[in-house]
């Protein structure tokens, strides 16, 4: 167990302490870590009132090429209203310059299919998903060189031009099928049959031109695949996929005169796949809360009973904790801030699929950079290593609460955080609560190494997927799922 510095007269008594409140087994947090007893070294609890507020994130959140991407429209979400989310993408061969192999003049046409990795879904997936797939305008190319924000499609403007395939129905319940053909065995792929057009453009109109000379002659000759949902379909799911795994892909089938067996045909297949170095991409995700009970709820209110957290793009919640102020200086066993989730009381099916996010993130707010999230003082000791920063907090539980059961719940630890401010009178910090993807976060060591600060990263791997994930949260005055911050200790 690290040791820390907490500012009072007998370091070597308190460590000792410490180490006896780590290691004895007689109660227990709401955390469900192990304290020292009620009676041992007399200790006592007691429950800090927060001040809540639920407020919009203006991130400028990237989905990378190794992310899971998301496509789809929820419309039908009264808590935080609708969510529409598209993708656009290149892919290439392995290499450059390509040719189709076999005999050239032999070749024959036989189809063309753009095969998607099947990652899963957020949302009601008990309808089928119609998808539409088109071509990216060569009047608005992606650039290689630029990582598109999340919720700016405007400002790029990528437009789209020709359909590529019929509508593509996803019907959920067969996605687990399996594949077996003579070029693979696989499964959880999305199957899209291009039209016979593009099949014969890819197979035999670009190899007779220069198309196929590298990279940058492949994107002038087609910019890429702008895949999007069907709004006439299931308007209440999200699917999610991946570029990067290896079902994802553009198998091009043909057949040509056998090289080995002349007299004979050879049917056979060449992939195009996703390449991070040499393809861009873009994943737009588009929040309208319009009408919504989260967006009644946006209103300035500095102290609301009820408060929203949605994953990247999306809200978080500004805390307060003015109480621990005139906190008397005490040995802190444990400080934990508890959210508990406000169950509906008669959810509907679609409420039903719309989860909680994976993990919650505490920052501390720092006035003197308001855009950048801050680590909390002392507990937050960075994400490398994975057993702090669980311990730090944030996944999600769920416990039964006020007779409730499956209450999504959040907790963290900040207990060396407080014992900082009470016993060395550390600078105080507002928090912020929210759901990141692919978010950094400035890193300040623990006492006494505070002086210095470096760049931490919370990546995708971490729990949440773009757009998945919402909760509606108790704040500091609601009266049954209050939020607060428990505090165990003993007097000094």
């Amino acid at each position: 167990m690290a040791s820390f510095n907490i500012g009072i007269k007998f370091p070597i008594l308190l460590l000792s302490i410490l180490s006896l409140s780590a290691c004895t087994r007689i109660g227990t947090s709401e955390l469900g870590l192990d304290f020292v007893s009620m009676d041992s070294f007399n200790t006592k609890d007691t429950i800090l009132v927060v001040e809540t507020e639920t407020v919009d994130r203006p991130d400028s959140l990237r989905i990378y090429g190794a992310d899971v991407h998301i496509v789809g429209n929820l419309n039908d979400d009264a808590l935080f209203g609708a969510t529409s989310a598209s993708m656009y993408f290149q892919l290439i061969p392995s290499s450059f310059p390509f040719y189709l192999q076999g005999s050239k003049d032999s070749i024959i046409v036989d189809s063309a299919v753009l095969v998607m990795s099947y990652v899963g879904f957020y949302g009601d997936s008990t309808r089928p998903l119609k998808l539409n797939l088109r071509r990216i305008s060569s009047s608005t190319p992606m650039l290689m060189s630029r990582a598109y924000a999340v919720n700016y499609p405007e400002a790029y403007n990528i437009q789209t031009d020709a359909a590529l395939a019929n509508p593509y129905t996803l019907d959920f319940t067969k996605i687990g099928d399996s594949v077996f053909n003579r070029f693979e065995k696989a499964s959880r792929q999305i199957r899209i049959p291009l039209l016979k057009s593009f099949a014969d453009m890819f197979i035999k109109t670009y190899d007779s031109t220069n198309a196929y000379k590298n990279d940058s002659t492949l994107r002038d000759y087609f910019p890429g695949f702008a895949l999007t949902a069907d709004a006439s379909s299931n308007n209440n799911v999200l699917l999610k996929t991946s570029l990067a795994d290896t079902n994802t892909k553009l198998g091009l089938y043909y057949t040509t005169n056998s090289l080995a067996n002349p007299g004979k045909k050879d049917t056979l297949v060449a992939y195009f796949k996703f390449s991070s170095y040499y393809n861009a991409q873009a994943n737009f995700i588009k929040r309208n809360r319009a009408g919504s009970e989260a967006s009644r709820h946006m209103n300035g209110n500095a102290n609301d009973s009820l408060v929203y957290v949605q994953s990247s793009p999306g809200t978080m919640v500004k805390v307060k904790i003015p109480g621990l102020k005139n906190f008397a200086n005490k040995l802190i066993h444990r400080a934990e801030l508890i959210a508990e989730q406000v169950p509906t009381e008669a959810p509907t099916a679609l409420e039903k699929h719309l989860l909680p996010p994976n993990y919650l993130f505490l920052a501390a707010y720092d006035s003197a950079s308001p855009s950048l999230l801050r680590s909390v003082p002392n507990d937050f000791l960075g994400s490398t290593d994975a057993t702090s920063f669980y311990r730090f907090g944030g996944q999600l539980i769920y416990k039964t609460s006020q007779g409730v059961e499956n209450v999504a719940t959040y907790n963290f630890n900040v207990s060396r955080y407080v014992q900082g401010v009470i016993s060395r009178k550390d600078s105080m910090f507002d928090f912020r609560i929210l759901a990141p993807v692919n978010d950094s976060v400035r890193f300040v060591p623990p006492h006494p190494s505070n002086t210095m600060s470096s760049i931490d990263y919370l990546s995708s791997g971490l729990g949440n997927s773009p757009a998945t994930g919402r909760v509606r949260l108790g704040g500091g005055s609601h009266s049954k799922f209050k939020m607060r911050l428990r505090i165990y200790y003993s007097d000094l």
